[in-house]
Order: structure tokens, then sequence, then C-alpha cells
């Protein structure tokens, strides 16, 4: 029996994704790292695949961070090359399936055809609603609060709300996932046991599952057991256990 037919119990309904072990995974076969960067581009069509079946309606992917920028250029140039060809060959199956693609992070660090493919996904999926698949690019948590934070401030000179009037919701809605709901589950591949400047404000309540298996070797299977993980935990958001 399919693995997620079966699936019951409680679902997360933002899942994010910290996609790890790439370079291990193609150093572990004695290939190239941009080997296990396409690896992991079928990866994430298997996860994105999953989640659909499983219902979820938020998907949050980190796929290259603010600090990857000083990775060596070779591979940064091959990261960005597999990124214009994922844009340009999944944007009619996203379409065609409802997904809405949605990119958070400074894109302006990012090749202008790059940006327009990312403009052009936008546009063509907002109305679609079957799944809300947000792709972290040239993303830093750090970043996205300082970014949220110097638009805030700008806005208090302005005179459009008072200093003392800033509060979590409000500068809550400066950051780039504004409109996104907060994850509550992240997954993080290849052992690792970090969140590596990933959505550090929005995941103060998330729960945490770290996995073993290297990003290109996750599956439907993994994405369940975490899942499962995550409906064992009691998530209180910091109230007390019930003594009764």
């Amino acid at each position: 029996m399919d693995t997620l037919q079966s699936f019951s119990g409680e679902k997360p309904t933002h899942i994010a994704v910290i996609m790890d072990g790439n370079g291990r995974w193609a150093n572990a076969r004695g290939l190239p790292r941009t080997a296990g960067h396409r690896q992991g581009a079928e990866s994430v069509r298997r996860t994105v695949k999953a989640t659909m079946k499983l219902g979820i309606p938020y998907l949050t992917l980190y796929g290259f961070s603010s600090e990857n920028w000083s990775r060596p250029m070779a591979e940064v140039e091959d990261l960005m090359g597999l990124l214009r060809r994922y844009l340009r060959s999944e944007l009619a199956k996203f379409h065609e399936n409802g997904i809405r693609l949605q990119v958070i992070g400074q894109r302006e660090r990012l090749p202008d055809d790059i940006v327009r493919l990312i403009e052009d996904a936008e546009a063509t999926t907002r109305d679609n609603e079957n799944l809300n698949l947000v792709m972290a690019l040239s993303y830093g948590g750090r970043q996205d609060i300082t970014a949220a934070a110097r638009r805030a401030a700008q806005a208090v000179a302005a005179g459009e709300f008072a200093a003392e009037d800033l509060d979590e919701t409000r500068l809550g809605s400066y950051l780039w996932t504004d409109g996104i709901p907060d994850p509550d589950l992240l997954i993080r591949t290849s052992g690792e046991q970090r969140i590596s400047n990933f959505l550090l404000w929005q995941s103060a309540y998330t729960e945490l599952v770290f996995v073993e298996k290297l990003w290109p070797d996750f599956g439907e299977d993994d994405l369940a057991d975490a899942i499962r993980e995550y409906q064992r935990r009691d998530r209180r958001f910091g109230a007390a256990a019930d003594s009764g």
C-alpha cells in the first residue's frame, strides 16, 4: 500500500526543509558536487509531490542561503544554472497541478534573468491553491529580520505609525514571509542538527526533526516518518504541561 495513502493523524499546515547533503552524496560516489545538486533537484520533485498527496498546504525549501554566495564561483554558477533549468522546466507542471510558487530572500543578488524567471513564475501561479511552494533563495534569517527592522524604521520615520506601536505582529508583517504561516515542522537532512540562519523569527515554536539521510536520498517515506515524529510531540507553545 502507498505509504501516504494510509497516512493518518493531524498533519502540519506548513513544513520547512533544510535540504542538506548534496555535496556529501556526490563525494561518496566519486562524482562532482554538481551531480549531487542535480540529484537533489529530483528529491525536490518527490517531496513536492508527496506534500501535495498529503494535502499539506505550505512547503518551504531552503534552496540557496545568503552564505552560499561564498562558495567557489564555479559551484555557485552551477547552482544558478540548475535553478534556471528548474524554473523553466517546472513552471508548466506547477501551474497544471495548482501549485503557487513564492520566492523569499535577497533576490536583488540573483542574476537578472533568474529574477525575471521568478517574477514570471510567481505571476503565472499566483491564483493556484493546491500547494503554496515557497523557495528560499539567497535567503538568510538574520538578513530577513534586519530588512524588516529597516522597513519598519522607515515607516516610523515617515509617520505611518509611532515607534511604541511596533509589536511582533507589525514587525512580522515586514518579513519576507508576510502572509505565510509559521512552519509547524522543520526537517533537516544529512544528520546536522542546526538551523543555519533559516527562518529564525518564524521558527520560534517550530518542531525540529533531524534526519540522517542525505537530501538526494530523501523520499516520501522519510517525509512520512518526520511527520509521525511531529505528531508524537506535545506542542505547548511555552505553556506549562497539564499537572492534573
